[in-house]
């Protein structure tokens, strides 16, 4: 009997629900709508487009790096060999192996920094603003379900009162009740969710950010010295190449 009872409910609720959505989409049902909030979850989701495709860049250029260091080792060895080999031509072989090694070196340096900006990028859009969303959805959902019975209490007390309808009356007004107050939680939830939310996506992009320009701008200009102490900066190690782990960091 409860199971039942259970079905019953969520069948009318199901249907209420769908025939709000479908009342809204027909342009025959009013929507409540909080336009400061919704411009703040229209924002938000605009945001996460964006910064998933600096993601897929940065990942890009993570591998295109990655490539063109192991060119430069294997070329720096191959450099070497024939430094040994060809007594004529060994001081010019080994300045190009040794420029080439520091290249390697200076890359593998880089690539440290854009991994770790990939990463903390990364957890910030499918773990930080992905739980902010699905509040979002939760609140979307308790917004179409305050609205049905709002309009079903509506509807209700447009008709005439008599014994028969006083009852459905006072249900329709306490399942309404019931749904609004949901509904507010819901709001006042994503408001906090998105106020917490800006504060860390602010720190995060701001510690990244620094990251990511310090790093480039250190490496084009040829500053292993300043290219060694951003990764100190923020506390990046790089990982011995050919560890078990695949990445080349690990976060102290």
């Amino acid at each position: 009997m409860e199971k039942l009872e259970f079905v019953r409910k969520w069948s009318i609720n199901t249907y209420k629900c769908t025939r709000q959505i479908l009342s809204e989409k027909l342009g025959r049902g009013s929507r409540t709508v909080d336009l400061e909030l919704e411009a703040q979850i229209d924002i938000l989701r605009d945001n996460k487009r964006k910064y998933e495709n600096v993601l897929k860049l940065a990942q890009t250029l993570s591998s295109q790096l990655y490539q063109m260091v192991q060119t430069q080792r294997q070329l720096g060895d191959a450099f070497a060999d024939l430094s040994q080999k060809s007594p004529e031509l060994h001081e010019e072989f080994g300045y190009n192996s040794e420029t080439q090694k520091l290249l390697a070196k200076n890359g593998e340096t880089l690539l440290g920094a854009i991994n770790f900006f990939i990463t903390s990028v990364s957890t910030l859009v499918t773990k930080t603003i992905e739980d902010t969303l699905q509040t979002v959805k939760q609140y979307e959902n308790a917004r179409i379900e305050y609205d049905a019975y709002r309009t079903d209490l509506e509807e209700l007390n447009l008709g005439p009162r008599d014994a028969n309808t006083v009852p459905k009356i006072e249900l329709s007004q306490q399942l309404f009740q019931m749904h609004k107050e949901k509904y507010d939680t819901m709001r006042a939830n994503v408001s906090v969710k998105l106020k917490f939310l800006e504060e860390n996506k602010i720190k995060v992009l701001h510690n990244q950010l620094v990251l990511f320009h310090n790093a480039v701008a250190a490496y084009f200009a040829g500053n292993q010295k300043q290219l060694e102490q951003t990764l100190k900066q923020f506390h990046i190690k790089l990982k011995t190449p050919g560890a078990d782990a695949p990445s080349w960091l690990e976060e102290q």
